[in-house]
């Protein structure tokens, strides 16, 4: 099991894996919908996504943003990113989750709200069968513009890289979750994270969910800001939209850029248009 785990470090993948070995089974135990195949439609584009979602954006967003990262950091009075990075580890955890949130819920709702941005997001949207795959389902500009803008103060400020490391552990399992085709009850803390349920929604093909459920981690954002629905125990009928996004990888990787009456041949489900998103 080492070796192997080693092999899908090297390969970027070792975060895949272990999802993998987590998820499978755990949408085996608690399927949302029991029918769902595990070879669903689209599971190859999820696992392409994946790889090129991780290591290889990663390292790109890293060579880019690290000139960026360290000229702000001399802007920074030393005393105060001291006094951060000198927490406990766990206050630092806490400190990052609310941080990079706030951020995911900012870029995630502007993606919505602006037509050219909504493109790009329409992507992760055109997923018809959700489970913890589709976690990785995100066009490289919603994913790098998404990551750019919740992280950067993380590293501005200072915190720890060990409070960082914890911070991306914590946030990959949940965002696999939240994804997955599981049927969990947060119960009353439904109303403070984020749960399979609380996303779900999001997804939904339902114009009452347009939106709505914006945050990645803490659902209480969406509470403050007026956005949030998780009706009852329910969950959605159908996920996806209106335009229709092409099947495969590369077509989605193009679908943005191609003038509006180009878009929508080779259909795998329908997003919803921007002005209803």
């Amino acid at each position: 099991m080492d070796t192997i785990l080693h092999i899908a470090d090297f390969l970027g993948l070792r975060s895949v894996l272990i999802g993998m070995m987590i998820f499978v089974p755990l949408e085996r135990l608690l399927a949302l919908r029991p029918s769902q195949k595990l070879f669903r439609k689209g599971i190859f584009t999820d696992l392409i996504y994946a790889i090129f979602n991780g290591t290889a954006l990663d390292l790109f967003a890293g060579i880019l943003l690290t000139p960026v990262i360290v000229a702000v950091a001399l802007l920074i009075p030393r005393g105060l990113t001291d006094d951060i990075s000198g927490q406990a580890i766990w206050l630092q955890v806490l400190e990052i989750i609310v941080l990079t949130d706030i951020g995911v819920y900012a870029a995630h709702r502007t993606f919505h709200a602006i037509p050219v941005l909504w493109r790009f997001h329409s992507v992760h949207h055109g997923a018809q069968e959700m489970d913890w795959l589709v976690a990785f389902h995100n066009h490289p500009v919603d994913y790098l513009v998404t990551k750019t803008v919740s992280l950067l103060p993380v590293f501005f400020l200072g915190f720890s890289g060990s409070a960082v490391g914890i911070y991306f552990v914590i946030y990959a399992a949940h965002t696999m979750l939240i994804h997955a085709n599981v049927k969990i009850n947060f119960g009353p803390l439904k109303w403070l994270i984020t749960s399979p349920q609380f996303h779900h929604w999001h997804h939904a093909d339902e114009r009452e969910a347009y939106d709505k459920n914006f945050a990645g981690q803490l659902a209480i954002i969406d509470v403050v800001f007026g956005t949030f629905r998780v009706p009852g125990s329910t969950t959605p009928a159908k996920y996806g939209a209106d335009d229709a996004i092409p099947a495969n990888y590369f077509g989605q990787l193009g679908y943005p850029f191609l003038p509006r009456q180009e878009r929508g041949n080779g259909a795998v489900g329908t997003v919803k248009p921007a002005s209803d998103a």
